[in-house]
């Protein structure tokens, strides 16, 4: 028969909250990412839809109930991108593209309410050095839990022709740009002006006196990749050969792939230079902790039918001795006595006139 001796909890002292952050360190290989299940335009674990919007990245082949989802992938630019063009294929898409990321994460600007447009640094809506062509990565939430640690963000890719670019096993040791948020921290180094929360700017290998490439925004878990990162007057030469069409064997500029190819033949190709992404997640936890107080005089008698024989305390051995009891178990009632939660013991503790306990039962959510 359970024993019912209620105690009230006082909000102010015997309640408490806290949160806890745990941290999980996210490894994506090129290997994953291109070439393990299949080659370049036929690989198993990238997904190509209908619509031609995006495509889908798993860790295993799509079909198979063992496969995760890692992340969506696809690219655009906004309407008064150079890209932009009616002779661009896929051009209202591309820009529908850039707009959806555009307003979900920035938001919007001026009287007629334009959409903004990202930029590579943080100040937020000055418009200089403006990303209007981009490569969008959507990272699930099953790799991102809560958010991606501030700090801990950090992206490889192959800038060389497409012959130096990624096919697994073999992975090219250059020429290769290395996309950081090293100095983004909990404290500085980001903005929180965006719509879809904070973001910090991605660097390239010679921070901090580099430059922007990209933006990562931490609660979202998505990651945005200027195409100047092929360019080839900013960057490396020999990021002319940035893509080989599928159907021709054509070779193509970075601007030859962001208005000659379909979105879905550029994400391959992008996938097809992606060495090595890695992060750490968030998972945020937050308690609430009772401090549940017997005091001396409280808590030395049972309501249990078990506890006397005769009349007699069975665990009295001199019936001048003080009451013995041992506390197995709390419950947690609400103000109609209904029982909410149960804690146990990891063993019973003896409670006598003699002495006072205070047991803390932490509840996470």
């Amino acid at each position: 028969m359970s024993v019912k001796n209620f105690e009230s909890l006082n909000t102010n002292t015997d309640t408490t909250t806290t949160r806890t952050l745990l941290h999980e360190a996210i490894p994506l290989t090129g290997a994953i990412v291109s070439g393990t299940y299949g080659q370049e335009a036929s690989e198993d674990n990238v997904k190509n839809f209908t619509h031609g919007m995006f495509q889908s990245v798993y860790d295993y082949p799509y079909l198979s109930s063992s496969a995760n989802h890692i992340f969506d992938i696809t690219m655009g630019y906004h309407s008064t991108s150079p890209f932009s063009s009616s002779a661009s294929e896929q051009n209202a898409k591309k820009i529908n593209m850039y707009n959806e990321f555009a307003q979900v994460l920035l938001g919007y600007t001026g009287s007629a309410n334009d959409i903004e447009i990202f930029e590579s640094d943080l100040d937020f809506g000055d418009n200089d050095n403006q990303m209007k062509s981009c490569y969008f990565i959507n990272f699930s939430r099953l790799l991102t839990k809560d958010q991606i640690k501030k700090g801990t963000f950090n992206l490889v890719l192959s800038t060389g022709s497409w012959a130096q670019g990624i096919t697994a096993p073999s992975f090219p040791s250059g020429p290769n740009i290395t996309l950081t948020d090293v100095s983004a921290s909990a404290t500085a180094g980001t903005n929180t002006k965006g719509n879809g929360g904070e973001y910090g700017v991605l660097y390239n290998n010679d921070f901090p006196n580099g430059t922007g490439y990209g933006l990562v925004f931490y609660q979202a878990g998505i990651a945005i990749i200027t195409s100047s990162v092929w360019d080839t007057v900013a960057q490396n030469p020999g990021a002319a050969n940035f893509y080989r069409r599928h159907a021709d064997g054509f070779v193509q500029s970075i601007s030859g792939a962001f208005t000659g190819s379909a979105i879905s033949a550029s994400c391959d190709a992008l996938r097809h230079r992606m060495c090595n992404i890695s992060f750490n997640n968030t998972t945020e936890i937050n308690s609430s902790i009772y401090f549940c107080r017997a005091s001396h005089n409280k808590f030395n008698y049972s309501t249990n039918p078990s506890y006397v024989s005769g009349s007699k305390i069975r665990v009295k051995q001199i019936a001048t001795d003080n009451p013995v009891t041992y506390i197995t178990t709390i419950g947690l009632y609400n103000s109609s006595n209904e029982l909410l939660a149960v804690a146990k013991l990891s063993e019973p503790l003896k409670k006598t006139p003699e002495n006072e306990l205070t047991l803390r039962v932490r509840l996470d959510y």
